[in-house]
């Protein structure tokens, strides 16, 4: 039975990617932040077959730990600080965990493979964030890195570590630039998922607006569900490398908002959206959407779920969750 360790099992990637595992035989372990983690009956519930390990990406030793307790031949490092609006908060703490912390997990799977004569492959998860001043598009694994958020920049120090672990140890270490990738277990703090709880809260009665910053922005977005399984397969390849996963088009906060409004079967949705500064960012990435030819070529990875479908999907399940508040 191959064992695989997840840090950030709590995530919606982290859920999605511990049941995809699950189902392919592996033994799952899970890296879980404190004893007493508001979500640690979350993945108990989800993925009632995985191991739960406590440990801390800022905490070298108790990786170390966590590495020998797990036994992996896979790691997945999901692990960060996602948000990235508070990123500008706390810079510090976010370079620490997102960026610093990258370089804890690699340093402690190589330790882990060197005392054990073990060959660990390496998953990063990497982020379209990092384009952020974008200089080409669509985004290729090629295109140049100008991260516009403390977030980006902490993604973009644990991408290059990634790469320097695999040239310099040959570590067996690939990272995923993922682009926008949402589902109905995204957290309410990011912006798909306010729009369709919101959007199911008017529909409900129970809200009278949503207050939204930049309404054209535009992102790649695409379905966790989807993207977990290229996780899986850069780690069956031969070789590791670096991957875009995208889907290629590319929609606006107004695209969201007016396909959230229609799959809740609500016309005219302008007059349910108040715009506010204090939602600006400080410095806006306006336009990502990725190439992700060479993961369709090497890899045979295409996603499955398109836009309509998403938010569909996440209206669907704020309408029944709100439903069942309010009963």
């Amino acid at each position: 039975m191959t064992r695989a360790l997840i840090t950030g099992i709590t995530g919606q990637d982290g859920l999605y990617l511990a049941e995809l595992l699950v189902s392919k035989g592996y033994e799952v372990f899970g890296l879980i932040r404190g004893q007493n983690n508001p979500k640690y009956d979350l993945v108990r519930q989800t993925v009632p077959g995985v191991t739960l390990l406590t440990g801390d990406l800022t905490d070298v030793s108790s990786l170390v730990r966590v590495l020998a307790a797990a036994q992996p031949s896979e790691v997945y490092n999901l692990g960060a600080i996602s948000f990235v609006a508070y990123s500008w908060e706390n810079a510090s703490l976010t370079s620490d965990v997102t960026g610093k912390g990258v370089l804890n997990v690699l340093e402690a799977t190589r330790l882990y493979a060197a005392t054990t004569s073990s060959e660990v492959r390496f998953y990063q998860a990497s982020s379209s964030e990092m384009f952020g001043k974008v200089q080409q598009v669509p985004q290729t694994e090629a295109t140049l890195l100008w991260p516009r958020s403390p977030y980006g920049v902490a993604k973009v120090f644990g991408h290059y570590m990634t790469i320097n672990y695999r040239e310099s140890y040959g570590m067996h270490a690939s990272s995923g630039i993922l682009f926008n990738h949402e589902s109905p277990r995204r957290g309410p703090e990011f912006v798909t998922r306010k729009v369709s709880q919101a959007v199911a809260r008017i529909k409900l009665g129970l809200k009278d607006e949503i207050v939204l910053g930049n309404l054209d922005a535009k992102r790649d977005w695409g379905f966790a569900g989807d993207y977990v399984e290229a996780m899986w397969l850069m780690l069956q390849q031969p070789e590791a490398d670096d991957y875009v996963i995208a889907t290629g088009k590319t929609h606006s906060i107004r695209d969201l908002l007016a396909a959230a409004f229609a799959a809740a079967e609500i016309d005219d949705w302008e007059r349910y959206v108040r715009q506010d500064e204090r939602f600006m960012r400080p410095a806006e990435v306006d336009l990502l959407v990725g190439d992700a030819s060479k993961a369709r070529e090497r890899l045979g990875w295409k996603p499955r779920v398109d836009f309509e479908s998403l938010v569909g999907m996440m209206v669907e399940n704020d309408l029944a969750e709100q439903s069942a508040l309010v009963r």
